[in-house]
């Protein structure tokens, strides 16, 4: 899957500190919102079916484990290029499908070039994942080089400090030269929300990037005790659209970090629908970081083919 050459990228507008420094949240109003999508009645049967395929459209399938090895990067490779068994596929009347990328880290860059040739992008966490706490130089020549091995988007990691102490300016001017360094190649602005406090922060971060210049705005590493949820969603999602209408600009969101079952997929797809409208619903605005939705989604589709599920060792584990 390429990326979409009609899309106009985000750019840097300029930090707008008096936009930044009077931006609210109603934490109460976020999650009540977030507990009606919770516990709402969720599509059915061929819809359901439908809205699971392009769940896998978006994923990210990711491997971020430190015993990675060429072995299990080649597997999440051949896994991303075909993620549904062929029976399923030849059922559900599907010629082609794969996710919308692999996720690895700048070592595993090569082992998954060798394999994808192209067919996929390559996204690499980078900027010293998942903490951020190295020095600047170090940051953006560790982008440098996980593009020139063959990365075409880049999942930086912010520098939380910069949020917890309202320094903007450092948090504008560090997530420009992150773009600037990705050069052609997309830039995914990690959040790390679970770190963040208050829902304030996670909106006003998402600003502050988005008029950097991020192409996506993400929730985690995945590494943090909280990783994606829907109200923290509902905060980050809203901030794109008020982007939108500001700048015209679109910017992506990816929550990642416990999105392991097709009810929560499906949850997050109502999100962005609901709240951005259908022409979010595709992987070069959306994404879903996991490694194990996967298995799920591909038991969900087999229950909807068949009638009856089957254990999760009987799918092929990415």
């Amino acid at each position: 899957m390429t990326q979409n050459l009609d899309f106009q990228r985000n750019t840097a507008v300029g930090l707008d500190l008096g936009w930044i420094n009077h931006l609210k949240v109603n934490r109460n109003a976020a999650e009540r919102r977030a507990a009606s999508l919770a516990n709402r009645r969720t599509v059915k049967k061929d819809y359901q079916a439908a809205w699971l395929i392009r769940a896998i459209e978006c994923i990210d399938l990711t491997t971020l484990s430190g015993d990675d090895t060429p072995g299990r990067v080649e597997r999440l490779c051949r896994k991303a290029m075909r993620p549904l068994r062929a029976d399923l596929m030849q059922a559900l009347g599907i010629e082609t499908l794969s996710t919308g990328a692999v996720c690895v880290y700048h070592e595993m860059i090569t082992p998954a070039t060798q394999v994808l040739q192209g067919r996929l992008p390559i996204a690499a966490v980078s900027t010293a994942f998942p903490a951020g706490l190295s020095s600047m130089e170090t940051k953006l020549r560790e982008i440098e080089l996980s593009v020139a091995a063959g990365a075409t988007e880049i999942d930086i990691v912010i520098t939380r400090q910069h949020v917890l102490t309202g320094n903007w300016q450092a948090l504008y001017d560090e997530m420009v030269a992150y773009r600037q360094a990705c050069g052609e190649a997309h830039v995914k602005a990690i959040l790390a929300t679970g770190d963040l406090v208050t829902l304030e922060n996670v909106a006003k971060a998402s600003w502050v990037c988005m008029m950097a210049g991020a192409d996506f705005i993400k929730t985690s590493t995945g590494k943090e005790g909280v990783n994606a949820t829907i109200p923290v969603s509902l905060v980050m999602v809203r901030a794109i659209r008020e982007y939108h209408e500001r700048t015209g600009f679109m910017v992506g969101y990816k929550p990642a970090g416990g999105v392991s079952t097709a009810k929560a997929a499906l949850q997050y797809l109502t999100v962005m629908k609901e709240e951005l409208g259908n022409e979010w619903l595709q992987p070069h605005l959306f994404r879903i970081g996991a490694s194990s939705l996967l298995t799920d989604i591909e038991r969900q589709l087999e229950h909807h083919v068949t009638g009856s599920y089957s254990a999760a060792h009987r799918h092929a584990q990415p």
